[in-house]
């Protein structure tokens, strides 16, 4: 495994740990989309979608 790819798995579970702890805090999630920043409700988001997908 390349650096590339272990940096990219580390970011998936940073990603899914701030989804669990959005869910248990029940705080949306603010991101940045096509330059808006918008509120998503974590229960909208599962721990399965990839964060560099659209």
């Amino acid at each position: 495994m390349d650096n590339s790819e272990k940096i990219i798995e580390g970011l998936e579970r940073a990603y899914k740990k701030l989804i669990e702890f959005k869910k248990y805090k029940k705080t949306p999630l603010i991101v940045s989309r096509e330059g808006k920043v918008i509120e998503i409700s974590p229960e909208k988001i599962t721990t399965h979608d990839n964060v560099y997908k659209k």
